[in-house]
Formats: C-alpha cells, structure tokens, sequence
C-alpha cells in the first residue's frame, strides 16, 4: 500500500504509468480472495489497470513434494515474470524493506550460508525491483497513518510457528533492545557488503570458466589442474616473497574453484534445484580422490563423471535417466554381403554403415584412417552390426590377448554416455569390429588377403 501510495505521487516526476499486480497464494481460503478484492477496490479507486492471477500453491507444493513458502515464492514471480515477458509491464516493484533485508540476512545466517546467502535481497533482480529496500516498516507505517490508508494484514505473519515470524517477533526486538539498536540497518549495510564482493568475485569465476570450461555438445569437462589452479595459465599466483606467510594459497584456489562449480552446474542444469555447500565439496572430493568412472548426481538434474584427469558435467532430465539423450535403443541388424547387402542405415545412431569390397592388396595410405580393413575370407555370414553390450571381448590387432571392450573404450577416452549404443560387427557369434578400434587381430587383412571389406560410418 505503501509502495503504490509512493508511487502514485512520483509518477509524473519519474515518467511512468502505473498499475496493479495482485498474486492470490490461495492460501488462506476467504481471508485471500478478501485481499484481491481490497486491492482491485483500491486499483479502481486510483484508475489503474489491475492484473491478477491465482495458484492454490499449497496443492502444487504437495504434488511437487516442495517446501510451502517457496513454492508460493516461485509461484509469485512467474506470474511477475510473465506480466514483462508478454509487454504488460516494464518492471515490477515489490515493496521489501529494511527490516525484510534483516530478517533475511538473520535467516540465512541460522540455517548455514556463505557470502551470497548474505547478500540477501537484491535491488535489482531481472525485472523486478525494490525501492524500499533501505526504508524501514515503521516509517511506512506512519506514511500511511498520515494518509488515512488502511491495508491488510496476512494472519500468517503472526505465526512463530514459522521461522521468518519467530525472527520478527522475537530476535530483531531482542537484538535491538539488548544488543545495538541499530542492527536493522547494520545487517542491511552488511548485506550490501556481501553483494558487492560476491559480484567481483563472481565476475572472476566467470571469466576464468569461460576460458576453461570446455563445452562440446551434450557435455561439458574441465580438467583438475583448471579446476584446482584456475589461475596458473595466467602466471597469477596468491604468493609472493613479501606475503607468502600471510596468504593461504589453496585457500584462496579453492574458493575460486568453489564458485566455478557452482557456475557450471547453473549452465547445464535442466531444471531448478538448489546445490548447497556440501554438494559442491562432494563435487570436489570426486575430483581430488574419486576414482576415474565414478560419478554423482546433483539437484538440478545434473550428473558429474570423473574420467581421469578431468570431471565431465552432463544434464540429466529426469531422475532416473542418465541424459537428456535418451540413450539409444538396442538394435541389431544382419548383414550379408553375399546377398548384396552394401549398407545399413541404423535410425538409433543417426548414421549409416557401409560395407565396401576393395581388392587386396591396397596403398594403405586409403585405409589407415579406418581402423583397417576385414579379410572377406575369414568372416561368416550373415554378419550382425549391433549395440556393445557389457561382457563382449575384443582383440584388436597389435594386442597380445583379448580385454574386456569396456576397458578398450576407457582406454580410448570415450564417456560412459558416448558409450550408450556404441556399435559393433559381430561375424559367428566374434566381435571382429568396434567403432573406434582396430579391427579384431584374427580376422584383419594380411599380405594372403584376397578381397577386404572396409566400414565407413557416414552421418545421416
């Protein structure tokens, strides 16, 4: 009331046209719909144009299994956000004060946070601003006494129940009296602080994940020594001869590679999903001790893999499914070169495999880049390109004994999620060929070759 009040006088000093946005939580049955219907009263009062829109949050927090409040919060601020999207609105201004900041600031501290968590409310967020932020609740209370304008009250924020109210009611009157009178705008000073090294530091982690952060379609990977030593690249180190005493250079490192995880998860992550501290230690312990192939899922939908020397970021849509690439079906399909079979077009993969029939022998520069090349004469018929499936064997020419292809496709570097439909030809049961390798030692082409076959995998 306060605000618009503010507003309607300011207007034509700022330059804008003013109107109502009025979110109904449904919450409180009659007492909520009560709440519209003052402000639409008070909207036609005035002669302003009056949004509204309505969610019963509380049965959507119980299908989403989401905590209530912030359930009604990311109700609100869609609908907010929906009013800019589609023209309605420039802005929206909500009516925070110093005493939100506060209780905020206070709230986070209680439950654990870390500089952004003491940031608390932001000015400016998207769309979406807050010119009372430095104004305190009493002072608007008295604006509007002097204005003759009544409001309403939400019974909910009586509720000591609740953590928000018990802060309110209790703690800041309790810090004020006994402890500095001024806490209210100690903790919003504070606040401010916060915002303004956690931007700059921010800005820092952006620009370093930007140089090292290697994006390549549905995965992304950063190496240890990026993710440890973000800074090494650019010569900068923490110490030097004057404050190598002072200054904990890990210490510093690891803040930085705190942020860049958290940044990182942000970019690939399909849905929301708060990450908290612990999650983001687990991240590093996985890279400082976890063993290569192992992995972690985060909220958010995100899966993170260790491979090697590096952590490999990959969004998940579902809990449940290991991609947003549903991995690839099985398929399986014969091949018979006898009966004029020339290629295979495998919709599973998106490619096609053909199958050549060159004479032997051949300048091997035509062929070296293929893996080499099949001897017609060994292979049965029909022969059966299919998916990889844990347990096929393989010995690929210049290996001694077979291995495990699973342990092959490690070795050549290729992710747990690459792997899903990886192909593979088969000729009497024997793996002879794997995408990627060389073909099987037993049935390559040799200097008694007559007729090879060579497979090209062309895109779709």
């Amino acid at each position: 009331m306060a605000l618009l009040l503010l507003l309607l006088e300011l207007r034509e000093k700022l330059g804008i046209v003013l109107s109502v946005a009025h979110f109904n939580h449904k919450l409180r049955a009659k007492a909520s719909d009560a709440d519209e219907k003052f402000v639409a009263k008070l909207a036609a009062k005035h002669g302003l144009e009056f949004h509204t829109a309505s969610v019963y949050v509380a049965k959507k927090a119980k299908r989403e299994r989401a905590n209530l409040e912030d359930t009604a919060r990311r109700a609100r601020y869609d609908y907010f956000r929906s009013l800019t999207e589609f023209g309605t609105c420039d802005r929206i201004a909500v009516a925070h004060t110093a005493d939100d900041q506060a209780e905020t600031v206070l709230a986070h501290i209680l439950r654990g946070t870390g500089l952004a968590g003491l940031g608390g409310i932001h000015p400016v967020a998207g769309a979406v601003i807050r010119p009372l932020l430095s104004v305190r609740r009493s002072e608007l209370r008295r604006f509007l006494h002097t204005q003759k304008q009544t409001w309403r009250e939400d019974a909910t924020n009586r509720d000591t129940r609740r953590m928000r109210a018990r802060i309110r009611k209790k703690l800041l009157p309790l810090l004020e009296k006994q402890f500095q009178p001024a806490v209210v705008e100690h903790l919003a000073t504070l606040a401010t602080l916060a915002r303004e090294d956690d931007a700059f530091l921010e800005a820092i982690a952006t620009e370093q994940l930007n140089a090292l952060f290697q994006e390549s379609g549905e995965e992304s990977r950063i190496t240890f020594d990026d993710l440890f030593q973000p800074l090494k690249k650019r010569g900068i180190s923490a110490k030097n001869e004057e404050n190598i005493e002072k200054i904990d250079e890990m210490a510093l490192m690891t803040a930085l590679s705190k942020r860049m995880v958290r940044q990182m998860v942000d970019r690939i992550k399909p849905r929301t999903g708060q990450l908290g501290a612990r999650h983001v230690e687990l991240v590093l312990e996985l890279a400082r001790s976890g063993r290569s192939g192992s992995s972690l899922s985060l909220p958010g939908g995100v899966e993170i893999r260790r491979e090697r020397d590096a952590l490999v970021f990959r969004a998940i849509e579902n809990a449940g499914m290991r991609s947003t690439r549903n991995a690839p079906p099985g398929f399986c399909y014969n091949i018979d070169l006898a009966s004029g079979t020339r290629g295979v077009r495998v919709e599973e993969l998106g490619c096609v495999f053909r199958f050549r029939e060159i004479d032997w022998p051949r300048k091997r520069g035509e062929t070296s880049n293929d893996g080499g090349v099949l001897d017609r004469e060994r292979l049965r018929f029909p022969l059966v390109l299919r998916n990889w499936c844990p347990g096929d064997r393989f010995r690929p020419q210049g290996h001694r004994s077979a291995h495990k292809l699973k342990r092959l496709l490690n070795e050549k570097r290729i992710s747990r999620w690459d792997r899903d439909g990886w192909p593979v030809l088969t000729s009497g049961g024997i793996l002879v060929w794997a995408r990627g390798l060389a073909v099987a030692a037993e049935f390559a082409a040799n200097e008694g070759t007559r007729t090879g076959i060579l497979i090209v995998e062309e895109k779709i």
